[in-house]
């Protein structure tokens, strides 16, 4: 009874602080009259207490004034309380009529405004127990996105404005400990839209596992249900109409009698032959040639792969009758297609439009004959075959390659010029430090220069003009070959470090024995090595060899030791090859195989490269056989120049084609590029970066970029990268000799114009 009279209390404290009260009260008065009608026994029972006790009601109205000054004080404290309360009318409880109380449930939306709802009649007490004074955990906020508040301690505001703190989640330990006491805790999850911990059924659990597994998310739906036919598949036999049949169809007919009878007595007397029935025992197969050759006859392909004949041109407007105002003749447009009588093919339509009335009066068309026969004709005559149509657009035919900014770095500008030859530039070469180069000229002079200074260092007289000059690749000699008309110079230039060039001069002051070796009288007719007098030792000059002809050409040995010469007048006698360290010199060739220009030493293996007029010819040292011929197809080889990993060649030729050979690949040039106007002097490739450079008469060098794959099975890629322009015209000559720095992407060309220029 002191829960029920607590809750009649907070009921009637409800009602009198609703301002709405009147609009209660008719809805309380509507259901109490609609109730006492309906009421049953059970209902009566239920609140037989309530009616009872009449005085009770009396100390409830004092309780009440109690209660309504401790729920001021406690409105005061600012404690929230939600809950949803049934209002009662106290002055039904006296009345005479005794009608029993009836509870309608008010829910508080806002603190001016009441809705009233008229649920069925309970089934059970509902004030058994009273929920009034619990606190309700759930967050009421409503539907807002909760990243509003993640830097704030509150979740929202109530009714009254207050803040409404987050709820306490505790730390990862609590909740780890949580989980380990809860044994539903693997399917709990956190609402937080509620602040809740909401424990997923199994119904829940099995859509969420459906979901995951990408299958339908309702677990009783049969996706493999038995398909049900909405037409029937049986065949129904429904007659034309319904009248019944007649009666001669039941009799058998004579007419038909008849002529069975006569076909019967034509196949005794053989006139007649029937079909043989086909054997279906016997299975056949049929077989297609699925490798056989496409070199059929036409006759045969005709008639095993028919090409279906070309469908004319549909009718357009024109051969309507009754065509457009556009499409028909003016006067003078049919004297125009008249004139065309004897060019037909020029006309804009093979007839003249015609307008009828009605298709009714159209007349046969007088061609028709003629057109069918033409058609016919063309058919019968004009072959038909199958062509493959190439669909090639012309940016497919050029080759994709790399553009040249992604591809640097490589000499682009002018950095240097040295001066200070009075004639023509013909020869450069550098030591294997990269700090000093030496250049010859027709001046009769040869000068060491530093490259980072652009100093002249010293200046070595010759009698004679230098055509080729070659510093030894061994960075343990000082030594420098120079070509001068007959002569070949062996010259300490005096730069560099002083150790390595007194353990020359220490090496080539002595001549070695040569007593148990007895020099050929064929090389003996072509050279001598002559010793230099005092004066020459003292200007650098440590080895003269004279030679029987002009020497043109000078190259090393990578090692240092051997280096070759070249004298292309010569014949059978144009190549010498010498040993520095015994002072011998051999004669490899023993016939002409035409005018020699240059030889090169492989870097890696014991092959020397030979390059005639036309031809360059791979010699294997060891073996003393010629291994490969490359075809160049060119009139002139000028120069040419081996790559460092010793597979790929470069040729230059006097009719302005640049050959790369691919010596893995073949025996031509696995490509040719003709990017220079003039006839090409001089070629080069770079030790360590990708790139190789071609210098012409047209006063310009090509750097371009050159890049060799380990892979056998990838092709060099080449690309064009920059046309280097600085050098002037002399004589009809340009560029005479191009040469790379060893270590930096640095370019050197020497020109008929008497200068050296430096490209950075």
């Amino acid at each position: 009874m002191a829960t029920a009279s607590k809750s009649s209390k907070r009921r009637l404290e409800i009602v009198e602080n609703n301002e709405n009260s009147a609009e209660v009260d008719d809805i309380i008065e509507a259901q109490v009259s609609d109730n006492a009608d309906d009421s049953t026994d059970e209902e009566s029972s239920e609140y037989s207490g309530l009616e009872d006790d009449e005085e009770d009601d009396s100390d409830d109205e004092e309780d009440n004034s109690d209660w309504e000054e401790g729920s001021d004080e406690d409105e005061e404290e600012g404690d929230e309380v939600h809950n949803m309360s049934t209002n009662e009318d106290s002055e039904d409880d006296t009345a005479d009529d005794k009608v029993v109380p009836t509870a309608v449930p008010i829910t508080q939306d806002g603190p001016s405004t009441s809705t009233a709802q008229l649920p069925a009649p309970p089934v059970e007490d509902e004030y058994a127990y009273d929920s009034s004074d619990e606190e309700d955990l759930r967050n009421t906020v409503g539907n807002i996105p909760m990243n509003w508040y993640d830097d704030y301690p509150h979740i929202g505001y109530d009714l009254e404005g207050k803040a409404i703190l987050k709820p306490k989640r505790g730390d990862e330990i609590d909740n780890f400990l949580r989980k380990m006491e809860n044994p539903e805790s693997w399917r709990t999850v956190y609402d937080p839209q509620t602040g809740q911990d909401v424990i997923l059924s199994n119904e829940d659990v099995d859509l969420i596992k459906n979901v995951m597994g990408s299958r339908i998310p309702d677990g009783s739906y049969n996706p493999y249900e038995p398909w049900v036919d909405w037409f029937t598949n049986e065949v129904m036999e429904t007659p034309v109409t319904g009248r019944p049949e007649h009666k001669r169809s039941f009799i058998p007919s004579r007419v038909e009698a008849i002529k069975v009878g006569r076909m019967v007595h034509a196949i005794k007397m053989g006139w007649i032959k029937p079909r043989v029935a086909k054997d279906t025992s016997v299975e056949r197969h049929k077989y297609y040639l699925l490798w056989n050759a496409d070199d059929k006859s036409e006759d045969v392909r005709r008639i095993e792969n028919p090409i279906p004949a070309p469908k004319p041109r549909l009718p357009g407007h024109a051969e309507s009758y009754n065509p457009p105002p556009e499409y028909t003749f003016s006067e003078r447009e049919i004297n125009q297609w008249n004139r065309l009588a004897e060019t037909p093919y020029q006309r804009k339509f093979p007839f003249i439009p015609k307008r009828f009335s009605s298709l009714r009066a159209v007349p046969a068309y007088d061609r028709f004959a003629r057109e069918r026969f033409v058609r016919c004709l063309d058919l019968y005559l004009c072959p038909r075959a199958k062509k493959m149509r190439l669909t090639i657009q012309p940016e497919d035919l050029v080759p994709q390659l790399p553009k040249p900014r992604d591809l640097q770095p490589f000499p682009t500008v002018c950095s240097m010029i040295f001066k200070g030859h009075k004639g023509l530039v013909r020869t450069i070469s550098h030591d294997p430090s990269g700090q000093f180069f030496i250049s010859g000229s027709d001046d009769q002079t040869l000068k060491v220069w530093e490259i980072a200074t652009g100093r002249c260092f010293k200046t070595f007289e010759v009698k004679g003009t230098v055509r080729c000059v070659s510093w030894c690749p061994n960075a343990s000699i000082a030594l420098v070959a120079a070509a001068v008309d007959n002569n070949v110079y062996l010259i300490n230039p005096g730069v560099g470090d002083r150790l390595v060039q007194a353990k020359t001069d220490e090496i080539l002051k002595e001549m070695p024995a040569q007593t148990d070796y007895l020099i050929p009288q064929r090389v003996r007719a072509v050279l001598t090595w002559n010793e230099p007098d005092k004066a020459q030792w003292d200007s650098g000059f440590r080895v003269t060899l004279t030679h029987f002809k002009a020497v043109k050409h000078v190259a090393w040995h990578s090692k240092g030791d051997y280096f070759s010469s070249v004298m292309p007048e010569g014949d059978n006698r144009s190549v010498l090859i010498h040993q520095l360290s015994r002072r011998r010199s051999q004669l490899p060739f023993s016939k002409s195989k035409g005018l020699v220009q240059c030889t090169l030493f492989h870097p890696l293996r014991p092959y020397l490269f030979v390059a005639t007029q036309r031809h360059v010819r791979v010699y294997n040292l060891l073996k003393q056989e010629l291994t490969k011929k490359l075809m160049t197809g060119a009139k002139w080889i000028s120069s040419i120049a081996v790559h460092p990993g010793g597979d790929n060649i470069l040729v230059g030729t006097h009719d302005r084609r640049l050959c790369w050979f691919d010596l893995d690949l073949s025996t031509k040039p696995y490509q040719a590029l003709r990017h220079h106007g003039q006839g090409i002097r001089a070629v080069a490739y770079h030790k360590r970066y990708p790139l190789f450079a071609s210098g012409s008469d047209d006063c310009s060098a090509i750097v371009s970029h050159g890049m060799v794959y380990n892979d056998l099975l990838k092709n060099p890629t080449i690309v064009p990268l920059k046309k280097l322009r600085g050098h002037a015209k002399f004589d009809d000559f340009g560029v005479f000799d191009v040469l790379f720095h060893p270590t930096q992407p640095w370019l050197f060309t020497s020109g008929a114009d008497a200068t050296i220029r430096l490209y950075t």
